[in-house]
């Protein structure tokens, strides 16, 4: 029996609006699509498709939002990984179509808090920081792309001294002010996305692992206490996803952590960030950080780490916080958690199908706030007949590495040394 789970010790669920509660699944049932998985991608493209007028089950192994949905550092990053494969693969026209990709999740999601009124702190400001004179220059090419393409939001360069002006710290040379990008609270947008969802006719199911899907012309869904048949199936567990041998081997799992500060003194957050942006790095052995609605530190970053300790999490995370602030060296630990995202082998989202009607979506390399809006509406476009979006996907075939799956823990440890190692150049 596969035991369901409940949220993590986030400072996210501590701060939830409210935790929801669906029953699981019980009997068997019809629908015009069921999806696996309650988090971005799946509530996003079950709410589209409620919007649409689809029947829709949503089945969850464990609470919405349990993964990387309701754990991840709530930052609003434009792009889509792997954007120059994508492009070449479209030949003239590619650019122009992945631009306006680019930036869909975002509008997806600002649509969504003014129109179902979710209250998830969404913030306008983003800062990309440069640690090496290599980075500088993605950020002045990354500036002019902006420019070319008359972007409607405020852009500007930093030097060394506006970093240091901007978010009291020496540790970078310079940086990109982003104010098309932001941050929320994850945990509180996916869960109105849900209730959103259910008050347009949707059906949630927590608590409701799925043990197979039989494949049939109308596929099955089946759990230890029901069953659902459906037109259409979409996988959309993520790096969560166990259940189709189809998937195994084409995503790595990598590991990403946070702390979460005790509120901080209005004279530090001037300080620190008094504009309130959420702040990146360009590393893959990445640090992100930005200030909570009620003014913690939220800092997080990537660690060859498999456990759930919070002290343990706090020796990984804390000397590389202080490193950047050590003005925080008193500061109290409230929370420390980490969770799992899923990094394709070519940093390409994989959306296709598994058969001519079960889809999936996964593997968004640390841009799922964002990429998940964008697959959920690529997918429910997909159900209701069309699939350009879905194709430009389809048909880059993913890396497969055998038995990934089963020494996941070593090859993760390994990519991480090979990139820390590149970071260093």
């Amino acid at each position: 029996m596969i035991s369901p789970q409940p949220h993590i010790g986030s400072y996210y669920a501590a701060s939830a609006n409210e935790i929801p509660d669906y029953s699981p699944l019980r009997g068997a049932q019809s629908s015009d699509v069921c999806v696996i998985g309650a988090g971005f991608t799946g509530l996003s493209a079950a709410l589209h498709l409620a919007e649409r007028g689809f029947k829709v089950h949503v089945l969850e192994a464990n609470k919405v939002a349990w993964g990387a949905s309701g754990r991840n550092g709530g930052q609003m990053i434009g792009g889509i990984s792997g954007e120059n494969r994508i492009s070449k693969s479209l030949g003239p026209t590619g650019e122009s179509i992945v631009w306006d990709m680019r930036w869909k999740g975002h509008q997806i999601i600002r649509e969504r808090v003014e129109t179902y009124g979710i209250q998830c702190d969404l913030k306008s400001g983003y800062l990309d920081v440069a640690i090496k004179p290599r980075h500088l220059q993605t950020l002045e090419a990354e500036f002019t792309e902006l420019k070319g393409h008359h972007f409607p939001f405020e852009i500007k360069l930093l030097s060394k001294q506006e970093i240091r002006d901007t978010i009291g710290t020496n540790a970078y040379i310079g940086g990109l002010l982003n104010m098309g990008n932001g941050h929320l609270h994850p945990l509180n947008l996916c869960i109105g996305e849900a209730k959103a969802a259910v008050n347009l006719g949707a059906t949630i199911h927590e608590q409701s692992p799925v043990l197979r899907i039989e494949k049939q012309s109308k596929p099955v869904v089946v759990t230890e206490q029901g069953s659902i048949t459906a037109d259409f199936v979409l996988l959309a567990g993520n790096a969560y996803h166990f259940l189709e041998p189809k998937l195994r081997g084409i995503m790595f799992p990598v590991n990403s952590f946070i702390l979460a500060t005790e509120p901080l003194s209005e004279d530090i957050v001037c300080e620190i960030n008094p504009q309130d942006l959420a702040v990146c790095d360009p590393n893959y052995v990445l640090e992100y950080f930005r200030l909570s609605a009620d003014k913690r530190l939220l800092f997080g970053g990537r660690c060859n780490y498999f456990g759930r300790d919070p002290d343990v999490i706090k020796r990984h995370l804390m000397p590389r916080m202080l490193k950047i602030y050590p003005q925080l060296a008193g500061a109290r630990i409230d929370f420390s958690w980490g969770g799992t995202i899923g990094v394709p082998i070519n940093r390409v989202p994989q959306i296709g199908r598994i058969d001519n009607n079960i889809f999936y979506s996964q593997g968004y390399s640390g841009h799922g706030v964002n990429v998940t809006h964008l697959a959920g509406q690529i997918i429910a476009d997909a159900v209701a007949g069309t699939f350009d979006r879905f194709d430009i996907f389809a048909n880059i075939k993913p890396f497969t590495i055998p038995g990934q799956h089963i020494f996941r823990r070593q090859m993760v440890g390994l990519g991480m040394l090979y990139y820390a190692l590149k970071d260093k150049l």
